[in-house]
């Protein structure tokens, strides 16, 4: 089997089909989207066997001494397959061509281009794992938090006679135009919830319909990600506040920090406090704020990030451990124009390496505030060998995400903040 890609087995289950499987049959075993085809015969009297047999196809034959029926045949089929994907096929199929699987292998292969991009962590690594479903199993997987349904408009499938029954108003209006549209719904059937509803008035409509909507569809699913985890991680028990109002005394500016992290380096002269979080050796996460005073907007720069860091990483980290960050390697190294908190920002996805071959993930966001005439830059550094790391990347993403100005808290907050020096 082709491991390059997820694996697909398709099985399809017959009971005296004899005079109609063999154009389902044709078309399966010749598609290059299935790595398998299994046909498991219900206990057939009229001759299914000797047709299928007879054809000489590369194709998985099973029978059933009697007829279980068809539920018993598929889980039987989905028992054999070797596939991480399966794709149930009528036997009575009418019609069915090579163009039409190749056409919905199309959107598959959409839906996977968006969520399943791969980042390197320096090992490659999914942002999301896509996993198809039938219809027939919603039920089971209705507390899901990311669900996408997609499928033509009025095509007469069980999926497009499902979208047919959401009670929103604004799906219903734009089926009834036959129109191309993409809508997220939220808390659907479980809390925190996102499910995406994609359509269009035909196939090749919906495969483009996926694609001109990738950064919109991606975006919200991460937006969604990054709520649920703020919720779980901003928890005011383990926050430590004196240490908060400590920086934003001394600094004018804030950022979470949660009750195991612990400062390493607080150097006012130099603008630069770095911050760990640590479990054990074999996971590390490092932060630092770094800012430059009356400085300069135009200062912002792509090529400034890289000499920045690698400045402060080779003054700095090597003072807490000569195995962690020396520079920025130039693999893995992106940068994208985004909003921070109102301002615009460079933000950075990259790879830290040393001169023992050690690699990891960093985020960092670099941005000009114009109230204090600063530029600040506020990194996330990870060393977890033995571990993913895109949910990690994740949460260091979300923790940089509360780094806040003075200006931008109440005054409540900040005199909250302020008094747990004190204390």
């Amino acid at each position: 089997m082709n491991k390059s890609k997820p694996t697909i087995s398709a099985i399809i289950p017959a009971f005296n089909e004899a005079e109609r499987i063999w154009p389902v049959l044709k078309i399966a075993s010749k598609s290059k989207l299935f790595d398998e085809v299994i046909v498991v015969d219900d206990g057939s009297t009229d001759g299914t066997e000797d047709l299928v047999n007879e054809r000489n196809l590369n194709i998985n034959y099973i029978k059933h001494k009697k007829n279980k029926g068809k539920s018993a045949a598929v889980i039987t089929g989905i028992k054999a397959a070797k596939g991480e994907i399966i794709v149930l096929l009528d036997a009575d199929l009418k019609n069915l061509q090579q163009r039409h699987i190749k056409k919905y292998e199309a959107i598959s292969n959409s839906l996977k281009s968006v969520f399943e991009k791969e980042i390197t962590t320096p090992q490659p690594e999914k942002l999301y794992n896509l996993k198809r479903i039938d219809l027939d199993e919603l039920d089971k997987n209705k507390n899901v938090k990311n669900l996408i349904i997609a499928a033509p408009n009025n095509s007469g499938s069980s999926t497009s006679q499902f979208l047919s029954s959401i009670k929103d108003t604004s799906v219903q209006n734009e089926l009834k135009a036959d129109s191309e549209f993409v809508a997220f719904q939220y808390d659907v059937w479980a809390k925190n919830q996102i499910v995406a509803v994609i359509s269009a008035p035909n196939v090749e409509a919906l495969n483009e319909n996926i694609l001109s909507n990738s950064n919109n569809l991606l975006n919200t699913f991460q937006q969604k990600s990054d709520e649920r985890l703020i919720s779980n991680l901003y928890n005011p028990e383990f926050e430590q506040k004196a240490v908060e109002g400590k920086l934003l005394n001394e600094y004018g500016w804030i950022i979470y920090v949660q009750k195991d992290f612990k400062i390493l380096i607080d150097d006012p002269k130099e603008k630069f406090v770095l911050m760990e979080k640590a479990q054990g050796n074999d996971l590390k996460l490092l932060y630092f704020i770094y800012w430059i005073d009356n400085a300069d907007p135009d200062y912002l720069n792509q090529d400034s990030i890289k000499f920045i860091r690698d400045r402060l990483t080779s003054k700095f980290f090597q003072s807490v451990g000569d195995s962690f960050i020396v520079f920025v390697s130039e693999d893995g190294f992106v940068v994208n124009e985004v909003d921070f908190n109102g301002r615009y920002a460079l933000f950075t996805q990259g790879l830290w390496m040393n001169e023992f071959d050690n690699s990891g993930p960093f985020v960092n966001y670099f941005f000009y505030d114009e109230k204090t005439e600063r530029i600040y830059m506020i990194d996330g550094s990870i060393f977890a060998p033995k571990y993913y790391k895109r949910n990690l990347i994740q949460q260091v993403d979300v923790t940089l995400q509360s780094f806040r100005t003075k200006s931008e808290l109440t005054k409540e907050r900040s005199q909250e903040l302020l008094n747990s020096i004190k204390d």
